[in-house]
């Protein structure tokens, strides 16, 4: 990783988002194939909330290939911002792949349960939510209640007489 993407990353870690962002459009320009500039640009356009600029340099990133671990944030990325701009069922293929690739990846689960929130699925945004939550608090009154919870996550619109 050259010095000018980490330096581009320290600035986004530190909170200088527009100066990460100017960095990484430049080191774009000057990287036109490499895809962990792209995602990183992509990143800070996110940051800071130009959604609609983040789209296009995910798409590339994801395009060009990235590593497994930059993939998996790429993923998350376009979903997400798939869902914020209106766009759920691009969101929704995203986040289906990103779950294909990365079945345990707990924050794709939860965007993913968002997006099918927005496109009215909520029983299965729901059966997302709830095994997330069990299977990872540690709150003792929610686990002293795991099994009904689990059992209840994918029947939330059954009734029992």
């Amino acid at each position: 990783m050259s010095r000018n993407i980490e330096r581009a990353i320290e600035y986004r870690q530190e909170g200088k988002h527009q100066e990460a962002n100017e960095m990484f459009v430049k080191l774009v320009i000057e990287n036109p194939y490499d895809a962990s500039v792209h995602y990183q640009c992509a990143w800070s356009f996110d940051v800071l909330g130009k959604e609609s600029e983040a789209v296009p340099l995910y798409e590339k990133a994801i395009e060009l290939g990235l590593p497994s671990s930059e993939l998996e944030g790429a993923l998350l990325g376009l979903g997400s911002t798939y869902r914020t701009l209106g766009k759920y069922e691009k969101s929704k293929g995203v986040f289906l792949k990103g779950l294909e690739q990365f079945p345990n990846n707990r924050a794709i689960q939860v965007f993913y349960a968002m997006t099918l929130y927005n496109l009215g699925e909520n029983g299965k945004a729901m059966e997302y939510l709830l095994t997330n939550l069990v299977e990872t608090t540690s709150d003792e009154s929610i686990l002293s209640y795991r099994k009904a919870i689990e059992f209840y996550s994918d029947k939330l619109d059954e009734v029992w007489e």
